[in-house]
């Protein structure tokens, strides 16, 4: 490759300039060269590493998917004695988590590639999801230190990296291939409720949990043997440097980060309180139905976060996710809000999810279109450092409106959530103005 044809901020640029190959000391064997420049947007290791990615991401975000599940389960079962607000904290401080150590996670990502990040984020997280399989009822220190804190600070040098890797392999197709791992991450919504729901009654809570726990060390196995990366890796920049705090000199950066953290604040209430709102409709008592709620809600989503991007990439990321996260605020204010009835709410729960997924499937493909290649971890990940303080307040604020489950308490929920969302939709607008005031420009 021409060293022109590098990035003046390619790692390997000057390297390349002289003709003179790179190692890997610690492997005795020439790195792959990079591919900084054009991504090849396809072949048999692109699409493996695809794949390795969308493993870790059900084994890690499909966590924060399914948390609704255990959500229910802690309230009526295990953790019982505790309030609603603070059994909802420890999904809230579990998404808080992962989203906060984002920016270093994308930051030594962009240094150091998936070779050590992968296999060590699987070994903390499947440990996480054993210690918690020992934890005793009514005791929920032990569930905050095992499934908020520890399962989180395993995932997020996971997860995020497994987004990053596919613009390493696709450009024009980036929002197509990350389309895998985001709808994959669904599936915990999916498989994980209904486990919940049938298996601890015929093997208790603790070996339902072992079983989890093998499914994310299976993924994870997979995923270290299958990602890889075209890019050489670089030393890692200096402390001041670690975190690009550049980027939000781009007015559609710092957009994309203010849409992120009001959208977070709003969207995670209709996948932990759907089950709840559910229950106190029908009088406080769960029906047949009642649990599959989440599951319906996380199955949609797969659509939502698969389906859109087959346009995406041809009518422009930044155009889709203006209207997803309008329509789901509108969705949240006019059909949650307006009704009780199990049917509504069945509706409510498909269509919600499908038009919730899209933001989650292109938020990360919207901040790489408009990003150094060799800073796409580092600015994805601050993104989401950037949202972990809503992530952190918006569901257990939920739950404060909730003190008391009735439906007038969970309207005032749901109205703060319609009007949270929307704030967030309108500065999705405004990052896709800012990138072009056209119209009708694929943007």
């Amino acid at each position: 490759m021409p060293s022109d044809s590098l990035p003046i901020d390619s790692p390997t640029s000057t390297i390349n300039e002289e003709n003179s190959p790179q190692f890997d000391v610690e492997m005795g064997q020439p790195l792959k060269p990079s591919m900084d420049a054009q991504p090849p947007d396809g072949g048999l290791d692109a699409w493996l590493t695809v794949f390795g990615a969308s493993l870790v991401a059900f084994a890690t975000f499909g966590a924060v998917n399914r948390y609704g599940a255990f959500n229910d389960y802690y309230a009526n079962t295990y953790l019982s004695n505790y309030s609603v607000t603070l059994i909802s904290m420890i999904g809230a401080i579990q998404i808080f988590l992962l989203y906060l150590f984002a920016g270093l996670s994308g930051s030594l990502f962009d240094s150091f590639g998936p070779r050590y990040m992968i296999p060590a984020s699987g070994l903390v997280t499947s440990f996480s999801f054993f210690m918690l399989s020992i934890s005793k009822p009514q005791h929920i220190y032990q569930q905050y230190l095992t499934h908020a804190v520890l399962f989180s600070l395993g995932a997020t040098f996971g997860f995020f990296p497994s987004l990053a890797i596919c613009a390493h392999w696709f450009k024009h197709r980036l929002a197509f291939a990350i389309g895998f791992p985001v709808g994959t991450a669904s599936l915990g919504g999916i498989i994980y409720p209904v486990m919940l729901n049938k298996l601890p009654q015929r093997i208790g809570f603790g070996w339902t949990i072992r079983i989890i726990a093998f499914i994310i060390l299976s993924c994870y196995i997979i995923a270290s043997l299958t990602i890889t990366t075209p890019r050489a890796r670089k030393p890692l920049p200096p402390l001041s440097q670690l975190l690009a705090f550049r980027a939000f000199r781009d007015p559609a950066y710092t957009c994309l980060c203010l849409a992120g953290w009001f959208t977070i604040f709003a969207t995670w209430n209709p996948f932990f309180y759907v089950g709840l709102y559910g229950a106190a409709a029908n009088g406080g008592t769960s029906t047949a139905l009642t649990p599959y709620y989440l599951a319906i809600m996380s199955a949609t989503a797969i659509l939502g976060r698969i389906g859109p991007r087959f346009i995406a990439d041809r009518v422009g990321r930044f155009n889709v996710i203006c209207v997803s996260t309008t329509l789901s605020a509108i969705l949240i204010l006019a059909l949650w809000y307006t009704s009780a009835a199990q049917p509504n709410l069945i509706v409510f729960s498909a269509i919600y999810g499908f038009s919730s997924g899209p933001f989650f499937a292109l938020i990360s493909p919207c901040v790489m279109q408009i990003s150094p290649i060799s800073e796409v971890g580092v600015r994805v990940g601050m993104l989401f450092a950037f949202m972990s303080t809503a992530a952190l307040a918006g569901t257990p604020i939920g739950g404060i409106f909730i003190h008391a489950e009735t439906l007038l308490n969970f309207r005032h929920l749901i109205l703060f959530s319609g009007i949270m969302a929307l704030v967030g939709s309108g500065f999705t607008f405004a990052a896709r103005f800012i990138r072009s005031r056209t119209l009708l420009a694929g943007v």
